[in-house]
């Protein structure tokens, strides 16, 4: 990597070895460098009905046709036991995954406290069970997003303490609350408010302020940073992100008429980073092969 950037390659890198640590000690590590991971808020029931409410980190999208999630509630680290919401969907092959905003976050911890079999979650976490249309279990009323799913198949990826149980499950319904969507009647992440689990105690929340855009390449072919003009690509001001962003054209732009630049190259440089923070590859461009004075 050139750039500012690629002096991070020189930074000391520790090795960590599985082996070395603990169960429970590899796990934090794991969890504080895999982030953010969306929560899976299941909803599941027994053969007798019992309701279960209780949030997963170990989860994602997988497909959208047919439309998968998967989630994973591993068994317990300290002596390998497994939890309810695994028994319920071997019991009862159907689950409700809502979704987490912040409003609920609170509510949502509280319902991953172990209590005896047979309690509801719903009633502990002081949340909304509202009747599902396709499956058994019941919906989070106050989750923004809820999937109702069928499970599909159950993966154990071993018996030890941590080991992980893929749940893949095949969504049949999708409840969105109207007041998350925009004016295309898509989901807005800004009225969203999503929240995450980072490592330890940590959440990360969605809000407009850490929000961003990074245009994707899918109709176009990027030139790549190493075909950028060798005093670009060689900037000892702009970072691996900017190049990456000059790099994303089909071909280095022609300078056309463009104006003498007062100043040395880093200053030019400079000018250009401002432009490309603001995502004006354009005028970045301009700048960087504008005639220097």
């Amino acid at each position: 990597m050139q750039g500012q950037d690629s002096t991070r390659n020189t930074v000391n890198k520790l090795t960590f070895d599985p082996g070395d640590y603990s169960v429970a000690e590899f796990q934090r590590y794991l969890q504080s460098a895999v982030v953010p991971r969306p929560i899976a808020f299941a909803s599941t029931v027994d053969r007798e009905g019992n309701v279960n409410l209780s949030p997963f980190s170990f989860f994602n999208l997988f497909g959208t046709n047919p439309p998968i999630l998967v989630f994973s509630p591993s068994r317990r680290a300290r002596d390998g036991t497994t939890k309810h919401t695994l028994e319920n969907v071997k019991e009862v092959p159907e689950v409700v995954i809502n979704v987490v905003n912040y409003t609920i976050v609170q509510q949502a911890s509280l319902a991953s406290t172990e209590y005896p079999k047979g309690v509801n979650e719903f009633v502990k976490s002081g949340l909304t069970p509202v009747p599902s249309s396709r499956v058994s279990p019941p919906r989070v009323g106050e989750s923004p997003v809820s999937f109702e799913c069928l499970v599909e198949n159950i993966v154990p990826l071993g018996n030890a303490g941590g080991a992980g149980n893929l749940v893949v499950c095949r969504v049949v319904l999708m409840h969105v609350r109207e007041d998350v969507l925009d004016d295309q009647r898509m989901i807005d992440p800004r009225k969203l408010d999503a929240v995450a689990r980072l490592g330890d105690n940590w959440y990360s929340r969605i809000t407009p302020e850490s929000l961003f855009i990074v245009p994707k390449p899918l109709r176009t072919i990027g030139i790549g940073v190493d075909a950028l003009p060798e005093e670009i690509r060689k900037s000892t001001v702009l970072t691996g992100n900017d190049l990456a962003k000059l790099a994303n054209v089909e071909r280095v732009p022609d300078p056309g008429d463009t104006q003498v630049f007062e100043g040395d190259v880093n200053a030019r440089h400079r000018a250009a980073q401002q432009l490309l923070e603001k995502n004006d590859i354009e005028g970045a461009w301009k700048v960087l092969l504008s005639p220097q004075r």
